[in-house]
Order: structure tokens, then C-alpha cells, then sequence
């Protein structure tokens, strides 16, 4: 009798794994998305996990095993069951009863800038007795770009206004777009600093100052990520490329047509990074996406080649905006050949705080001191 009774449970045994091994992975389901299309250096977003077992068969133990750039940090319980090395490892353990799905949110902080992609979902089940484990891989398709910082909006209006303050010293038809032009009603949207407060006593409600902005003027921004020297300076590259989003987001806000132009490699393209934003156009995204995948790892010019080529171009009565940590004797004499023909250029030099004073100065150059701060 015991005999009879061992046999038979050995084959109920054998019948269980024989049906889970053939269908564990049956209408099972695992989704992984980034809830955020986009988002910017230092802001959080998460990662969800979407995982079905709609089948009548329960799994007692489900391990989904992702791998995601390190670059997108974990953050509190999300950092259960994670390991970093050249890249974040996630393990989450999930237990299924019938027909049912369970959703996870995993938070992460983006810690710099780039285009982050999750391809595909390892997935390990595990028996109802856990003596057999069965493998499969689900195919993904997600991504998340993490914009450049964003500079503080203050240190952005010193350049601003000092591209302002070439623009009216070279045409006076032009108002200065942080010049003040009149009173209105105050909206929600208006700053603070914007409110008059005197006009807003003699009315009774609240009035601000407007101020007119620039239209029909071109800036042409040149931004130098060359970084050659035996000590690299990563630091000042990636603080290049916060300034370049923070100012071009600006002056399209203040009616100024902006030519951007980088000799950072276009990942999309594999050539050198150009790109046009009219006046006032919703074309920030693109922008934004474009220096997200910059590669700066290699260029096919020098800083130096990058001005000399636009120099080149014989431009007459320019505005030019150059950010470059390369504070060589050949950049220098770029922005010298860039000066002419009546043409203006502010050079914007991203340095550590333990760097010099920059004295060099030359006619129709503007070198302004940018102390790069320890990034969040």
C-alpha cells in the first residue's frame, strides 16, 4: 500500500512539473517603462514594472533581472536587490496566485545627462517545489532622455544681458529685450520682481513692469567640448553644455533667432552638432534631445577650428556667443578673426574657482569668468 502511495505521488509530481515546464511562461506578460519621456540632470522619475500571469496556473516565485545605465540612480526601497558595477543591476521577485498582475514603481534619480534605453527583461520562474527554474527574455522597447541641467537662472542673465548689451551698441533699432517698455495687469505667470508696486497703490490692483522683447536678431552659439588634455576636465565639458541649454532656452523666450553649432559629435548624425531654433518656437525639445546624446568623447575639430570655421564664413555685424574652457593661444586668435567685420563676440569660459583671473582682452571680445559649482 505504501509502495502504491509513493509511486503515485511520485507521479503527481512528475505530472506538475511536466505541465509547468510547459506552461509557466503561458500568458505571462512583463513590461518595463520609464514613466517620463524626458527629464533633467539632477530630477527624479522611475522605472515601472508591469508583470500579468493570466493564466490559471500560479508561479510561486518570478525573478525579472533588468540592466540600465548607473548613470540612473536608485533611490530609497528601489535599492533593494540592485548592484552597480559598469552598469545597475535590478532583481525584483514577484509571487503569482491566479490570474493576476502586480505592478512596481522603482524611483531614480538621473545623474546625467544622455539617452537611456532598457531593451530587454531577463525573466527566471521558479517551480512550486523550487527544484526547477525556467528561463525566458522579454523584448522591451523604452527610453528616457536626461536633458542638460539647467544653470541658475540668475548667472544665465549676466550672459543674457551682456549679448543685449552688444546687440544695442551695435544697432540702436533694436530695444534691449531687459529694458523696461510699460505697465499692465499683473498675470499669475509674472515673477514677483516683475510687480510694481508703486503703480499697484495708486490702482488698487496689482501691476508689473513689461519689458520689450528683442525680435529679428540672430545669436550664433559655438560651443567647444574639446577635451584633450592629459587631465581631463569632464566637469567644465558637461558645465559647457548646461550653459549652452540654459542661455539658448532664454534667448528663444526673448525673441532672438539662435544658431547652436558644436564640434561634439551628433550621435544621431555621427557628424559635428548643428542646429537652428527660430524666435519663440517650441523647438526646445529637439534641441535638448540633440545635447543629450553629444558625444564628447572625440571631435573631428578642434575649438579652435570650430571659430576659425565660422570666421571664415565672412559674417558681418554677428552676434556671437563662444563657451570654451580652452583658453589656448589658438582660441584666442580664433575669436580675434571671429571679431572682425564689425562682428561682436562674448567668449564664456567655464573654469574652477581655484583658476586664475582671465586678463585677456581684444578688441570686439567680451571674456566672461564662469565658476563652474559643484553640480546636485
Amino acid at each position: 500500500m505504501l509502495i502504491i502511495l509513493l509511486a503515485g505521488v511520485f507521479l503527481a509530481w512528475r505530472l506538475e512539473r511536466y505541465i509547468e515546464k510547459k506552461n509557466w511562461e503561458k500568458n505571462l506578460s512583463v513590461e518595463v517603462r520609464f514613466t517620463d519621456a524626458s527629464i533633467y540632470e539632477g530630477e527624479s522619475s522611475a522605472l515601472k514594472e508591469i508583470v500579468v500571469n493570466d493564466k490559471w496556473l500560479p508561479i510561486p516565485a518570478l525573478e525579472v533581472r533588468l540592466a540600465m545605465s548607473r548613470n540612473l540612480e536608485f533611490a530609497r526601497e528601489a535599492k533593494a536587490n540592485s548592484s552597480v558595477t559598469d552598469q545597475s543591476y535590478k532583481r525584483d521577485i514577484f509571487s503569482f496566485l491566479f490570474r493576476q498582475q502586480i505592478t512596481r514603481t522603482l524611483p531614480f534619480v538621473g545623474k546625467r545627462r544622455g539617452l537611456y534605453t532598457i531593451t530587454s527583461a531577463d525573466v527566471v520562474g521558479y517551480g512550486l517545489f523550487f527544484s526547477d527554474s525556467y528561463y525566458v527574455d522579454f523584448p522591451q522597447q523604452t527610453q528616457l532622455y536626461v536633458y542638460p541641467g539647467q544653470v541658475d537662472v540668475n548667472r544665465i542673465r549676466l550672459i543674457c544681458r551682456a549679448v543685449s548689451g552688444m546687440v544695442i551698441s551695435r544697432n540702436k533699432l533694436y530695444p534691449d529685450p531687459f529694458e523696461f517698455s510699460g505697465i499692465r495687469d499683473y498675470r499669475k505667470e509674472d515673477p514677483m520682481n516683475h510687480i510694481n508696486w508703486k503703480a499697484s497703490a495708486r490702482t488698487g490692483e496689482l501691476m508689473v513692469n513689461e519689458y520689450d522683447a528683442t525680435t529679428n536678431i540672430q545669436v550664433i552659439l559655438l560651443l567647444d567640448v574639446q577635451d584633450e588634455n592629459i587631465l581631463k576636465e569632464e566637469d567644465l565639458v558637461e558645465e559647457s553644455i548646461r550653459i549652452a541649454s540654459s542661455l539658448s532656452a532664454r534667448l528663444v523666450r526673448q525673441k532672438m533667432d539662435l544658431v547652436l553649432k558644436s564640434n561634439g559629435r551628433d550621435r544621431s548624425t555621427d557628424a559635428d552638432l548643428a542646429i537652428r531654433q527660430n524666435a519663440g518656437a517650441g523647438r526646445m525639445m529637439e534641441l535638448n534631445q540633440k545635447l543629450a546624446c553629444l558625444e564628447t568623447g572625440r571631435v573631428a575639430h578642434t575649438g579652435e577650428e570650430l571659430i576659425l570655421s565660422e570666421a571664415g564664413r565672412e559674417h558681418s555685424g554677428c552676434t556671437f556667443v563662444v563657451i570654451s574652457k580652452n583658453q589656448t593661444d589658438g582660441v584666442k586668435s580664433a575669436l580675434q578673426n571671429l571679431a572682425g567685420r564689425d562682428n561682436q563676440a562674448l567668449w564664456v569660459v567655464p573654469v574652477h574657482p581655484s583658476d586664475d583671473e582671465i586678463t585677456w582682452h581684444a578688441p570686439g571680445v567680451t571674456a566672461m569668468r564662469w565658476e563652474v559649482e559643484p553640480w546636485k
